[in-house]
């Protein structure tokens, strides 16, 4: 990355924390409906990946996806507002923390069912692959996913259909509140499962902007080629617990605090300064960062509730709900 790409990356990853602040004090303040999970720490993949991307590629993510769909465009005001149930929401209040959604954008859904989104990725780069577009998908999910059987159906089918499609793991090294070493025969619970489907599997550190983007351009590039699906296991970390009503207190502290020092800010605010960014462009993209967040917040807040007329609708492609056979 350039330095004014990174400096670009750096205030996106800011602007997304900044959210998740935010959406983590409006639950506290009892405004947010339902519960969170909070991708702190988790920034860099998104980014990354975003970055390496083209507009029209399609993005699938987890429950924990605000930093995906701000990151293939939906703004902060819009992802909570649609948290706070309100009808300027992204899904107009449908869809909630988990199920964040910008079709425009390529971003086809955040989904709270533990690797169900897997094969519809596979499903989108088949339709990419037959219309000869040029498309890839990425499904971005949690390593608690590589256990569930729609990650090998998929993996199985994409490697067979040669699919341009990428999974990538976040690898936050815990499924909810297990460890993932303690349940898995692998240490890399994604990439060590690739040379049972023929395909690449490569591990990356996820807390770096630049090494996530190198990565995803490497293989989506591979995968625009002819060349089929590849895993990338990213290792990350979250800040907070699974969910909003998870203290996290299985985490040994030690670990915590030595991966909050590889913070995937930390880390591109020293590229930043390595590479001869002046100081005070980097607290002038925090600024930025903090004074939209704010704006998303009070315009979230005074934005009205959703019309209740309006629950029916959406259903179908048409917008309705009407039934038919």
């Amino acid at each position: 990355m350039r330095p004014a790409e990174l400096l670009g990356a750096y205030e996106q990853m800011a602007v997304i924390r900044r959210t998740e602040r935010a959406a983590h004090d409006l639950f506290l303040q009892g405004l947010v409906k339902g519960t969170t999970h909070l991708a702190a720490g988790h920034e860099a993949i998104a980014v990354g990946a975003s970055a390496a991307l083209r507009a029209d590629d399609y993005v699938f993510a987890t429950y924990r996806g605000h930093h995906h769909a701000i990151a293939r465009g939906a703004t902060p005001e819009e992802c909570l507002a649609e948290l706070m149930s309100r009808a300027t929401g992204l899904c107009g209040a449908k869809g909630g923390s988990m199920h964040l959604t910008k079709a425009a954008a390529g971003m086809l859904g955040s989904y709270a069912i533990v690797g169900s989104h897997l094969p519809m990725a596979a499903g989108a780069a088949w339709s990419a692959k037959l219309r000869g577009t040029g498309q890839i998908a990425v499904a971005f999910f949690g390593d608690g996913a590589t256990n569930i059987g729609a990650f090998h159906e998929a993996l199985n089918l994409a490697a067979v259909w040669r699919l341009p499609v990428l999974f990538v793991c976040e690898n936050n090294l815990y499924m909810e509140y297990t460890a993932i070493a303690d349940v898995t025969a692998v240490p890399r619970p994604a990439a060590d499962r690739a040379p049972a489907y023929g395909i690449p599997g490569e591990v990356v550190d996820g807390n770096d902007v630049v090494l996530v983007r190198e990565a995803v351009a490497a293989l989506a590039g591979r995968a625009r080629a002819g060349e089929g699906p590849a895993i990338l296991e990213a290792l990350t970390y979250r800040h907070f617990g699974h969910s909003r009503s998870d203290p996290a207190a299985y985490r040994p502290a030690a670990e915590v605090e030595e991966w909050l020092k590889h913070d995937p800010l930390d880390l591109a605010r020293g590229r930043l300064l390595s590479a001869g960014v002046n100081d005070k462009d980097i607290a002038a993209a925090d600024d930025r960062a903090e004074h939209l967040v704010a704006q998303a917040v009070a315009a979230a807040k005074s934005a009205p509730g959703p019309d209740p007329a309006a629950a029916l609708t959406d259903v179908w492609a048409d917008g309705g709900a009407a039934w038919r056979t």
